[in-house]
């Protein structure tokens, strides 16, 4: 009896540091995976061999997302917002922009047409003015009110409305009349887009 019982306590012991063994292999190949991972992010994020960063647009006049100011619709002094871009794709020869709201009763209102801004340009002040040329370079279109230049948030009472600021980089300048509309826009893009990038706001009356 007392034979019997040295032996199974014996079994278990070994059954015991078996999957003691076993756990610690495996948790040491799990570490090892671990390291693995944390060097090739760090090799990736070291900034060593080329890296590409997103084409990306952004405004100090208000978040993506969120509510356009009343200064720039046409409840305020309807005064057009800053824009910033970064990043743009390689070989961009120019940049276009729309402004639009989808949400219009209508259909899709432009509230700003853009194009051949040249590519030393990256940032837009508050306030361009409503004229055939843009300041440093490029011109403006027609919007929906047929007015040049830029036409802020205007929609009827109701639900909020949202508004599109789309930036386009362009692989020539497209070589359009101040003024022109935004279907001329468009359809001079054909073909020429190398990457677009877009900021929405809200607005509600």
């Amino acid at each position: 009896m007392g034979c019997n019982q040295s032996s199974a306590k014996r079994a278990v012991l070994l059954l015991v540091t078996a999957l003691l063994l076993t756990y610690n292999a495996r948790l040491t190949a799990r570490d090892r995976g671990e390291q693995i991972d944390d060097l090739i992010h760090s090799e990736l994020t070291s900034g060593e061999g080329p890296q590409t960063m997103p084409f990306a647009i952004s405004s100090t006049s208000f978040q993506n997302g969120g509510q356009i100011p009343r200064l720039f619709t046409c409840d305020g002094a309807d005064v057009s917002p800053q824009l910033s871009w970064a990043d743009a794709p390689a070989g961009t020869k120019s940049f276009a922009l729309i402004a639009d709201d989808p949400d219009a009763p209508v259909g899709t209102w432009t509230h700003w047409v853009m194009f051949d801004i040249p590519t030393q340009i990256t940032s837009l002040p508050q306030g361009v003015p409503k004229a055939d040329d843009v300041p440093g370079g490029g011109h403006q279109g027609r919007n929906d009110f047929r007015k040049v230049g830029y036409g802020g948030p205007c929609p009827p009472p109701g639900k909020p409305h949202r508004y599109f600021f789309k930036l386009y980089a362009m692989d020539q300048m497209l070589g359009l009349k101040p003024g022109s509309s935004k279907q001329d826009l468009e359809q001079a893009m054909q073909g020429h887009v190398l990457g677009n990038i877009e900021l929405m706001g809200r607005y509600q009356r």
